[in-house]
């Protein structure tokens, strides 16, 4: 199972019982809360067939994200195989098949490919000997051969949105606990602004929204909507109101990027997404986006120039003196007041340098051992001597962020050393450091830079030698004396 299958079984688990974190059932009413979670399908993270656990599977998870209140994901993450990065190899016969077949039949699964290879096998034995699914699907991926389907008018996204709208009865909900469900979604301005270079640009305000208080957590204008500032303005409400138990967000590139959905997930975080062309799921935010323009933006139309800062100048006022403290038409009273009432289910926030190193993503690049060094994003990092032995790097960075990676261990998800960009000048400058042997074991007690020398001849051309000795054959070959002046002459 590799580190990015256990992240997904973490997050599915975590997922499960994260309702349970967000809202703590009471005394006695554990087991009945549990029974109605195993009563329930869930979607398996590799299959995407429906599957069912146990009450006492359930209760396990619980118990564990419930005692590490830090890395509630992380306890739920399956521990590393022994064997793990071991597996059965395919011929290469049965390697060019796959590759034909997928060549001709692109919008093929995985599945569809196995059971062709597994007849085409039984006409050819030649193929070799067929391995199993999860091996043939590993080199699938490996390969980078995904299923490609051919462009329709209607996208599958707007499909579903219409099945399920169909199948599926439409309520309002509100959870009883302040924190246990942040909204957040990204708003085009009606108006443009003018920047700092005299041009007239869009203002897109990022906004986060609490559930149950309806309390704008952190709401902020920026030109584009992109997952820097998406992370930038919800750092920013974090910071403010502690870390919440789930956020719900649609499925723009922004809200679905790498550093956002594995930063939430290594805060603890339940990251749910909307139906794609179902904006009634996150109804709550949207009803938001219409205050702002029905009284905030109204009143700035007698602004001009309008620029951002000035904008986020007012919003602030705004939201701080008017939305926070007026009558809510659902909660009854205003926003602030249902947040201090609570119940608040909230966590503490970690400090500003443990929250951007959240918001990253992890990837794989290869370390050149010429000069110990790796690329991402055009830039080269040194990677420590200790490392050197390793070819594979798993790293953890963000895209805007090209002043420090970190390398990771695959097996535990934990930052082991700090990468950081390659400086020629320096490394000009200073004299070069011995290495220290990778293992002991390698060089068996030699100091550094030296080698024991063979001491007789291989085991397995003494052995060759003696087999052919027994033959009885003569040498194959007439010696050459260059001694006896006819062998000299030509």
């Amino acid at each position: 199972m590799g580190f990015d299958e256990r992240d997904r079984w973490a997050r599915l688990r975590f997922a499960i019982i994260g309702p349970l974190l967000a809202a703590p059932p009471e005394r006695g009413e554990l087991y009945g809360a549990l029974r109605a979670l195993a009563a329930r399908r869930w979607r398996h993270p590799g299959s995407g067939e429906d599957v069912c656990f146990g009450v006492s599977t359930l209760e396990r998870w619980y118990y564990a994200a419930k005692r590490e209140a830090r890395d509630p994901v992380g306890a739920l993450r399956a521990k590393a195989r022994t064997d793990a990065g071991r597996h059965r190899r395919l011929s290469l016969r049965l390697r060019e098949a796959l590759l034909a077949q997928y060549r001709e039949h692109r919008g093929w699964s995985v599945q569809l490919h196995y059971d062709n290879l597994t007849a085409r096998i039984a006409e050819d034995a030649t193929l070799g000997p067929l391995p199993s699914y999860a091996t043939l699907r590993r080199y699938y991926l490996a390969q980078g051969l995904r299923k490609m389907k051919a462009p329709r008018r209607r996208t599958p996204g707007m499909e579903r949105a219409e099945r399920h709208l169909e199948a599926r009865e439409v309520r309002s909900y509100e959870l009883a606990h302040v924190h246990a469900l942040w909204h957040a979604d990204g708003h085009l301005g009606s108006r443009r602004v003018l920047d700092e270079a005299g041009r007239w640009r869009p203002a897109v305000l990022i906004g986060v929204l609490d559930d149950a208080s309806r309390v704008a957590c952190h709401v902020q204008w920026y030109y584009a909507e992109q997952a820097r500032t998406f992370i930038h303005a919800l750092s920013q409400a974090l910071q403010k109101h502690g870390l919440p138990r789930a956020l719900m967000t649609d499925n723009g590139s922004a809200e679905t990027a790498a550093e956002l959905t594995e930063g939430l997930a290594r805060l603890g975080i339940v990251h749910q997404t909307t139906l794609p062309y179902s904006a009634y799921q996150n109804a709550k935010q949207e009803s938001f986006w219409g205050r702002i323009e029905g009284r905030l933006m109204a009143m700035l139309e007698g602004v001009e120039p309008l620029t951002l800062h000035a904008l986020n100048d007012a919003t602030l006022a705004w939201v701080e003196r008017e939305y926070h403290r007026a009558e809510h038409g659902e909660l009854g009273c205003a926003p602030l007041t249902r947040a201090m009432a609570g119940p608040d289910v909230s966590r503490a926030c970690p400090d500003a340098t443990t929250l951007r190193h959240a918001f990253r993503a992890d990837i794989t690049r290869a370390q050149r051992r010429s000069d110990g060094t790796c690329t991402v994003a055009g830039v080269r990092f040194e990677v420590p001597a200790r490392f050197r032995h390793l070819h594979s790097l798993r790293l953890r960075h963000a895209r805007w962020d090209t002043t420090r990676i970190d390398l990771v261990d695959p097996h535990t998800g934990d930052a082991v050393a700090a990468l950081y960009p390659l400086d020629k000048q320096r490394n000009a400058e200073f004299a070069r450091r011995a290495l220290p042997p990778i293992a002991s074991a390698e060089r068996d007690g030699a100091p550094p830079g030296e080698r024991p020398r063979a001491s007789a001849m291989a085991p397995l051309l003494k052995r060759l030698m003696a087999e052919y000795a027994a033959t009885g054959l003569p040498p194959a070959y007439i010696a050459f004396d260059d001694t006896d002046p006819e062998e000299l002459d030509p």
